[in-house]
C-alpha cells in the first residue's frame, strides 16, 4: 500500500486543491521527515487517480495547475486505506539495519568511529524533533501532528540506546 496515496487523500478531504498545495500541507504536517514522501510523486499520484475515478479535476489549465478534488469513491478508498494502515503491523524501514547486517566487514576502528558519529547525529536529531513540537501549529497544521514527532523522536531514541549499547559491546569485544 502506498502511504502516499492516503496522504494525498486525506490532504483533499476539507478541499479542492493543485499539487503544489497538498506538497505544502504536507511539508507543514512533516511528513517529509516521517513518511518516506518523494514529493515529485504527488503529482503524479493526483493524475493517476483521477484517471482511476478516486479524484475530480475541478479547475485545469490555470497557470498549468490542475485542481483536484476528492469525489465519493475517493473518500471510500482513503477511509479503507486508513483503517489497514490502523489495524495492520507493518515493518518499520531503516536503512541502518543494511549497515548493521555488515557490521562484521568493518575494521574495529572504523565500525566505532561510525557508531559514535551516529550517536551525535541521533542526539542532534532528537533534540530537533523536540524543539519543532509545538511549532507547527503555526502553520497551520493540527495539534495532533505533534504526536507523529513524539513517535519519531521515540523511535530515534530507542535506536539511540541500542547504538550506545552497541559502542560498548564493540569496545569490550563482544560485537561483531
Amino acid at each position: 500500500m502506498s502511504t502516499t496515496r492516503v496522504l494525498i487523500l486525506g490532504t483533499l478531504l476539507d478541499e479542492p486543491l493543485n499539487g503544489y498545495q497538498v506538497r505544502r500541507r504536507l511539508e507543514t504536517m512533516g511528513a517529509d521527515n516521517w513518511a518516506n514522501v518523494a514529493f515529485g510523486s504527488i503529482y503524479h499520484g493526483l493524475s493517476k487517480m483521477a484517471d482511476e475515478g478516486l479524484l475530480d479535476v475541478v479547475e485545469s489549465g490555470k497557470g498549468g495547475k490542475t485542481v483536484y478534488a476528492i469525489n465519493d469513491t475517493g473518500r471510500f478508498e482513503f477511509h479503507r486505506l486508513l483503517m489497514s494502515l490502523w489495524y495492520e503491523i507493518g515493518p518499520i524501514v531503516d536503512p541502518f539495519q543494511v549497515a548493521m547486517t555488515f557490521m562484521d566487514r568493518m575494521d574495529r576502528g572504523h565500525l566505532l568511529g561510525a557508531l559514535r558519529f551516529r550517536t551525535d547525529e541521533l542526539k542532534r536529531s532528537i533534540a530537533m524533533l523536540e524543539r519543532a513540537l509545538g511549532s507547527k501549529q503555526a502553520f497551520g497544521a493540527p495539534r495532533h501532528v505533534d504526536e507523529n514527532l513524539r513517535l519519531s523522536s521515540g523511535m530515534l531514541a530507542a535506536q539511540l540506546a541500542w547504538v550506545e549499547e552497541a559502542v560498548k559491546k564493540v569496545e569490550e569485544g563482544d560485537l561483531p
